[in-house]
């Protein structure tokens, strides 16, 4: 449960494309879910199964533009022609309320909060190995292979900005990535301040006269 007395936390999952990060994000949120998913908003048109306001915000790019320009986006980029962004509002909302909020962005979203939000704490996940990456951007069965060639290029170089994050986890095995992210978050709740905000009342007992 979230404790009013406290600003959330801000956690930043990113990786390269395919290496698990979407999928550990839902299952962080489903091992505690009072943790609040940042909801992106895109230009793209809903795949089949998506839902608005659930997997992102679906708007048109006048709107979005319009939302950038009224400074509305923690962070924003234009890929494969389309507009990705975090929208502020409901982040900073949620945070004011105590509540712990989740980012799935990449790396460039991720320096784009962290600029703003310097409290936030960034984790980087990496697959094993190449051929391991490669393997799991050919299983999906979405793209042709010049696309997952073009893919693996953009790969190399976004793994090469791990050094910039807080804490990184290697996917080897799910479960395995899966438990260390669950360490972190446990860790990040921990520290003094965090405790300080959520137990001020015991603290207080513990040390009057």
């Amino acid at each position: 449960m979230a404790d009013s007395k406290r600003r959330g936390l801000l956690i930043i999952l990113s990786s390269p494309s395919g290496a698990g990060k979407s999928t550990l994000a839902k299952r962080l949120r489903a091992w505690d879910n009072s943790i609040v998913f940042s909801v992106s908003a895109t230009t793209r048109k809903p795949r089949p199964g998506e839902v608005n306001g659930v997997d992102y915000h679906f708007v048109s790019e006048a709107e979005f533009k319009k939302t950038v320009a009224e400074g509305g986006m923690l962070e924003h980029a234009h890929v494969f022609g389309n507009f990705y962004g975090s929208p502020k509002a409901a982040v900073e909302e949620a945070i004011n309320a105590g509540k712990d909020v989740l980012f799935d962005i990449d790396w460039q979203g991720a320096q784009q909060v962290r600029r703003k939000l310097p409290q936030a704490h960034s984790i980087f996940i990496l697959p094993p190995s190449r051929e391991a990456l490669r393997q799991r951007l050919t299983q999906r069965g979405q793209d042709q292979d010049e696309v997952i060639d073009q893919r693996m290029a953009e790969a190399e170089a976004e793994m090469s900005h791990y050094v910039e994050f807080d804490s990184l986890v290697i996917n080897d095995t799910f479960e395995h990535a899966l438990e260390d992210l669950r360490a972190i978050v446990r860790s990040y709740r921990l520290q003094t301040g965090a405790q300080q905000a959520r137990h001020t009342e015991l603290l207080q007992a513990l040390l009057s006269d």
